[in-house]
């Protein structure tokens, strides 16, 4: 009889820690599930797409961004970047490459923004044959006015060179959009 009480015990307590282990497993995939819907609550996408055409002209170009708020007042993402241009008889070009972006807000309608960005540029000219292949580096500061998801504003780059650059000017306008 005390064998069979043994057994039983060592069932019991075999189940009792079975639970136990299904019970603390089950609470941190529960836990784990919070966590990751915590983190992508604060993540957004955005970036943007560009078409345009012309005689003897093209320009297409896409740029995806995400980017994650720690709070209400900064941000930090990154992006990637293609763009082909082609002006038919003259060049074309391919552009690809990257960039980080930091975003402060110190008021909900204001947005100050730094962003590097480092693009591989290939350039042909077709009418002297000739080709050029670089990587241009940018930093731009920005400021911009927001309503929710929509910032509309201009940014510098800090960096530009006229003689060496992907960009015809330090000063551009922008428009960003996160969902």
């Amino acid at each position: 009889m005390k064998k069979n009480g043994f057994l039983r015990l060592i069932k019991t307590v075999l189940i009792i820690v079975l639970w136990f282990a299904w019970d603390t497993s089950f609470s941190q995939e529960v836990n784990q599930e919070k966590q990751k819907s915590v983190f992508w609550e604060k993540v957004q996408f955005g970036g943007g797409l560009g078409l345009g055409f012309g005689t003897g002209y093209t320009d297409v170009s896409v740029a995806p961004t995400a980017i994650y708020n720690f709070n209400e007042y900064f941000a930090l993402g990154t992006g990637l970047q293609y763009s082909y241009f082609r002006q038919k008889g003259f060049f074309k070009s391919n552009n690809y490459g990257g960039s980080v972006i930091g975003l402060f807000n110190p008021i909900p309608e204001a947005q100050l923004s730094v962003e590097l960005e480092q693009l591989r540029v290939n350039l042909t000219y077709e009418n002297i044959d000739l080709t050029e292949n670089f990587w241009n580096t940018a930093l731009f500061l920005g400021a911009g006015y927001r309503m929710e998801n929509v910032t509309i504003g201009a940014r510098y780059n800090v960096l530009f060179d006229k003689d060496k650059n992907v960009y015809g000017e330090a000063f551009m306008p922008f428009v960003r959009v996160f969902f």
